[in-house]
């Protein structure tokens, strides 16, 4: 079902006041993520697995063995929660961790055969759950929201976003002057 967006907010209308909460984007991604986790976290209960490990065997089975910030900047977790969650996961035999040759500060994770064992346990069902997804949402649509929540991902939210996103000519004189800054100071 489509649902008609209420009309876009003018500046007068929002002076002073926050948007909706049917209209935040915090709180629809939020929604969102709660729609398409529900079903997985009911699936990884059964094998006692959390979201945050199963993005961590996720990431380790597609890409393979990985030092550690990889890991955490690919599955959206902070280093300090992935060395705790890691730490469980080496004890429950589903990784291993080795200090890289190489750089003897680095440590490289790898799945080992009992992580793979558990994507393969779950994989039939998580392929199922999308495709339930796929069908009532549409293949297009999600594609398509997938491709904007990419994208979204490369947007600089520092606190000359709002200005630069107003007046994209002020923006772009703004940061050339910014960079010649920089470029002068030793």
């Amino acid at each position: 079902m489509t649902r008609s967006a209420p009309p876009e907010p003018t500046e007068g209308d929002l002076k002073g006041r926050l948007r909706p909460t049917s209209r935040s984007l915090p709180i629809a991604l939020l929604r969102a993520r709660e729609t398409v986790m529900g079903p997985i976290r009911d699936m990884l209960h059964s094998s006692g697995i959390s979201e945050q490990k199963w993005r961590i065997l996720r990431v380790l089975e597609e890409a393979g063995p990985q030092e550690q910030r990889s890991i955490a900047q690919s599955c959206c977790l902070m280093v300090s929660s992935l060395t705790r969650i890691l730490s469980a996961m080496e004890a429950d035999g589903l990784l291993s961790r080795q200090t890289d040759p190489n750089d003897r500060r680095r440590t490289i994770v790898t799945i080992t055969p009992a992580g793979q064992t558990v994507i393969a346990d779950h994989a039939d069902e998580s392929r199922a759950i999308f495709a339930r997804l796929r069908a009532r949402y549409g293949d297009a649509k999600l594609e398509r929201l997938l491709d904007l929540l990419e994208d979204m991902q490369g947007v600089d939210m520092d606190e000359e976003t709002p200005k630069r996103a107003q007046n994209p000519a002020k923006a772009s004189a703004a940061l050339k002057a910014k960079s010649k800054k920089k470029s002068k100071t030793p």
